[in-house]
């Protein structure tokens, strides 16, 4: 898989969070479900100071690496975390060194199979922060999503 190494800003983002790990039979159901809220409760929509209509998927307050427990956050960021609905929490995407992935295609499948492919890849991980930014306009069929992963 191609990637390249990039340097990102800070980031502010708000979303629904909850904690899970690889290893749990019910980790797709945990994710699924704050989608599901997000979108489904109207929080997305509500939540102020966008700074656009992307959707990210946040990795992040790692146990360890990916067999340890993680934080999954459903977000967008935001200009200013203000007047947040309520469950919604703020989170930072501290700056730094990346490595950028783009995929395309099925929205669950693709990012399922990006994952799976990863862990076979080489990389010098930081497991600090790492996230998935559904790019606007994309259908579920045929997305475009770009992956970020925190390097050493």
């Amino acid at each position: 898989m191609n990637y390249e190494v990039v340097e990102l800003k800070e980031k502010i983002v708000v979303g629904l969070t909850a904690r899970t790990r690889n290893s749990d039979e019910n980790m797709a159901e945990i994710i699924g479900s704050l989608w599901q809220r997000l979108f489904g409760e109207g929080i997305f929509q509500a939540i102020e100071n966008k700074q656009n209509d992307k959707s990210i998927g946040l990795y992040s307050d790692y146990e360890t690496d990916e067999k340890g427990a993680y934080d999954i956050t459903v977000c967008c960021e935001v200009a200013r975390a203000e007047h947040l609905p309520e469950g919604v929490i703020k989170k930072i995407i501290p700056a730094g060194t990346y490595a950028k992935f783009i995929i395309h295609g099925h929205m669950q499948k693709a990012v399922a199979d990006f994952w799976t492919k990863l862990w076979e890849m080489p990389l010098d991980r930081k497991y600090s922060c790492d996230f998935e930014e559904y790019q606007s306009g994309t259908d579920g069929e045929n997305a475009e999503i770009h992956i970020y992963l925190s390097l050493k």
